[in-house]
């Protein structure tokens, strides 16, 4: 099969999600790296990022972070359908929001980082786990809000099983197999 150019190539999004600490930027981020190895254009949005800038308006509500998510999707819809490869990575906690996001951004793969939550919170280098258990963090997902997981990710992560770089050779390989690369 004959590699493609950057002009043949479609754009897609794929979307991790998973609690937090469960890995979705690491594996983002090492997997856009890999993606750029290969000459394609990567754009990430990343939860943290995002907040700081286009939605730094919004709390933490059911409401805010669906807004939050609405968003993102609509930036990712207008560089997928321009041929970059977008990788987000955002809790989104809610099934429906990220429903509307794979209806409305079409090419989307949604990536779950599937993480314990005891291992989440080991991995906690910022204490917000403790925080929100100690009523400091109202509203925060995997304690005082739900996480709903997928049903059915197109990609299943086991970041507490996996490596880094096996979790991520695990994402190239199925978009290899889907034929976006």
């Amino acid at each position: 099969m004959e590699s493609k150019t950057a002009c043949d190539r479609k754009g897609f999004t794929l979307w991790f999600t998973g609690l937090p600490c469960s890995g979705k930027s690491a594996v983002a981020d090492r997997v856009a790296e890999i993606l750029r190895q290969r000459g394609l254009k990567v754009e990430r949005l990343d939860g943290d990022i995002v907040r700081q800038s286009l939605t730094r308006d919004l709390g933490f509500s059911r409401e805010d972070r669906n807004e939050n998510i609405r968003r993102v999707t609509f930036v990712a819809k207008l560089l997928t359908r321009n041929g970059v490869a977008v990788l987000t990575s955002f809790i989104s906690p809610y099934r429906d929001i990220r429903e509307e996001a794979r209806r409305e951004i079409g090419s989307f793969i949604e990536v779950y980082t599937k993480c314990p939550l005891n291992v989440c919170m080991e991995r906690d280098l910022k204490g917000m786990y403790k925080k929100a258990l100690a009523g400091e963090i109202k509203e925060f997902t995997g304690i005082s809000d739900p996480y709903e997981e997928p049903i059915s990710p197109e990609i299943l992560l086991e970041t507490d099983k996996e490596t880094l770089e096996e979790s991520a050779r695990k994402v190239i390989s199925r978009l290899e197999e889907w034929e976006y690369l």
